[in-house]
């Protein structure tokens, strides 16, 4: 039975917080603009699960034993382009030892879902481009990438 059948999208709370940072380092570990801080990532879950339902998601992948083996947040921003509401997708990271078996997909399809409830008409996530399962991944799901390349600029030293 694909591991996907014996799992449970939820909404995560404060109890999921330390297997969610432990989730975010090994999704940390491979992507190049960012390294694990175990202490910036707990605080940085703790301000989404603060936030109002119409506001941000922070989703968590329950195996049958209660335990988190998957997670990914949803923010909502307002698109010019679209004139309404876009969801900002992130984190979404699923145990290596059982990636390739639906998880990632579930928390997709419950986000969108979130996300359409809420008025948005678009979504939108990163992937390092270096990542190449999780590229195949997105696009074999319907995810298109876009000619826009993302910059950032750090304002804690300004």
């Amino acid at each position: 039975m694909p591991a996907s059948q014996s799992i449970r999208i939820e909404r995560a709370c404060s109890a999921d917080l330390p297997a969610l940072v432990e989730l975010l380092a090994a999704l940390f570990a491979i992507e190049s603009d960012f390294s694990a801080d175990r202490s910036k990532q707990r605080r940085g879950l703790e301000l989404l699960l603060a936030q109002a339902d119409d506001r941000a998601v922070l989703l968590v992948a329950r195996s049958n034993d209660g335990g988190a083996v998957g997670m990914a947040s949803a923010q909502l921003v307002i698109s010019s382009a679209e004139g309404a509401p876009s969801a900002w997708i992130e984190d979404v990271v699923v145990q290596q030892s059982l990636r390739g078996q639906g998880i990632a997909r579930l928390l997709l399809q419950e986000l969108l879902t979130w996300a359409q409830r809420h008025g948005a008409t678009r979504a939108q996530l990163l992937a390092d481009s270096r990542n190449k399962p999780a590229l195949e991944f997105y696009r074999h799901i319907g995810w298109q990438p876009t000619q826009l390349s993302a910059w950032r600029r750090s304002l804690q030293n300004r």
